[in-house]
């Protein structure tokens, strides 16, 4: 089965700026495609960009989105240059969590980021390239879910919900796309080292350390790799989805620690 060649298709990344984003960026620069990087940091953004380009990418185009914001997302996607406006895979990378509370105890502005960002910015995102995608005929949304999307665990309950959520857009995205060559890929990795526990404890670096204690992770590289293998499959074949984690991990509630 020969791999699909991507060499000069536009590619747009959410939350380009570090982690998992940045990894892609990096990994689909490889291919000689034309990078449109979107994230909240426009200085992060600017290295990656630069990277990126010293890695094989043929163009870059940055822009700063906060993709909780319709507008914003709208107006970016309306704004491009003609050279970028064929977007021809979409990857929906932005996402967070935030504190690991109770339910009954969380802390509303937090649920309302995690909800803002991981699933109102997936559906804003979506809105504004996939019809480009139907009326040119191809094209390819790729969404970062999350094991936690399959299985709640305890003091996580609205940011699992989020990725149920985002998982559960994506199928029915591939459903409604059912008739065009559009194809849509979930991918759901479990602990993947990155900025993200950082963020979820709201910058204390001991405690996201201590997540990833006594195993090995995954890493933004190795999320990247199974992002980049989905994009290169043979036109008719559609990845619905991939679900991933380190050897030490089962499932969101089974995770061995070496001692």
């Amino acid at each position: 089965m020969k791999a699909m060649t991507l060499k000069g298709k536009t590619v747009f990344i959410t939350g380009a700026s570090a982690g998992i984003g940045a990894a892609t960026a990096f990994a689909f620069a490889g291919e000689g495609v034309r990078l449109l990087l979107a994230a909240r940091r426009a200085s992060k953004l600017a290295e990656v960009a630069s990277r990126a380009l010293e890695l094989g990418a043929s163009a870059v185009y940055s822009v700063d989105l906060d993709v909780r914001s319709r507008r914003a997302v709208q107006r970016v996607i309306d704004e491009l240059p003609p050279e970028w406006a064929d977007i021809d895979i979409l990857v929906n990378n932005a996402g967070l969590s935030r504190g690991m509370d109770k339910l009954y105890t969380g802390k509303i502005d937090d649920w309302e980021e995690m909800i803002d960002t991981n699933v109102k910015g997936v559906l804003y995102v979506s809105r504004a390239v996939v019809p480009g995608m139907v009326v040119r005929g191809r094209g390819h949304v790729i969404t970062l879910g999350s094991m936690a999307g399959e299985l709640v665990y305890p003091n996580g309950a609205v940011y699992c919900a989020s990725k149920a959520a985002a998982r559960a857009i994506s199928d029915g995205l591939r459903e409604d796309l059912l008739g065009t060559l559009v194809r849509v890929t979930s991918v759901d990795p479990g602990l993947v080292e990155t900025e993200f526990s950082v963020v979820r404890f709201h910058g204390d670096q001991q405690r996201a350390d201590n997540v990833y204690k006594g195993l090995t992770p995954l890493t933004g590289e190795d999320i990247a790799d199974v992002i980049l293998w989905a994009a290169t499959r043979p036109p008719h074949v559609n990845i619905a989805r991939v679900s991933l984690s380190c050897v030490n991990q089962a499932n969101t509630l089974l995770i061995h620690r070496e001692a």
